[in-house]
């Protein structure tokens, strides 16, 4: 291995590490039925997205793609206390993934994709997700869509490390 390839590796793998460090220490300080909306977002930051829900309900949503292999929704109640904290990106959720949804659906179960890719020629997009970096390895689950933003299939693939 080149002595430049392995530094940009470390430095990615630090990068991450650091990233997940502050985030489990902002994690533990929120307290499900305790911490307010309002310290979550000075903990946490602006959402990148929110939805909300018939009964008043909002999921923020705290993506850590392309870098990281977690996104996160955390749950409000009406009462805007926080109600719950999902790590999204897992297998259960990615078998969750079914052709017709639509990429709304997608977005909601799973969190901004890492990247989004236009393939002309299929005339189809698709989202990816990392899941996991092994020595060497990254893996991403991929999600397909028609031109009307329908998931067609799902599928799986890993490149070699950097790349």
């Amino acid at each position: 291995m080149s002595m430049k390839l392995f530094a940009g590796l470390l430095l990615s793998g630090l990068a991450a590490l650091a990233f997940s460090a502050c985030d489990a220490d902002r994690l533990s300080k929120l307290k499900p039925g305790v911490s307010s909306a309002d310290e979550v977002r000075k903990l946490m930051g602006e959402p990148t997205l929110e939805w909300v829900e018939a009964d008043g309900t909002r999921v923020w949503e705290y993506p850590r793609t392309p870098e990281g292999v977690v996104n996160y929704m955390l749950v409000i109640g009406p009462d805007k206390l926080l109600r719950e904290v999902r790590q999204v990106l897992t297998e259960e959720n990615f078998a969750k993934v079914r052709p017709g949804m639509s990429s709304d659906e997608v977005r909601y179960l799973l969190g901004r994709p890492a990247h989004e890719l236009y393939f002309s020629l299929k005339q189809e997009k698709v989202w990816d997700w990392k899941t996991k970096v092994e020595p060497g390895m990254t893996w991403y689950f991929n999600v397909h869509f028609n031109n009307d933003g329908v998931v067609t299939r799902t599928s799986t693939n890993f490149s070699p490390a950097g790349g």
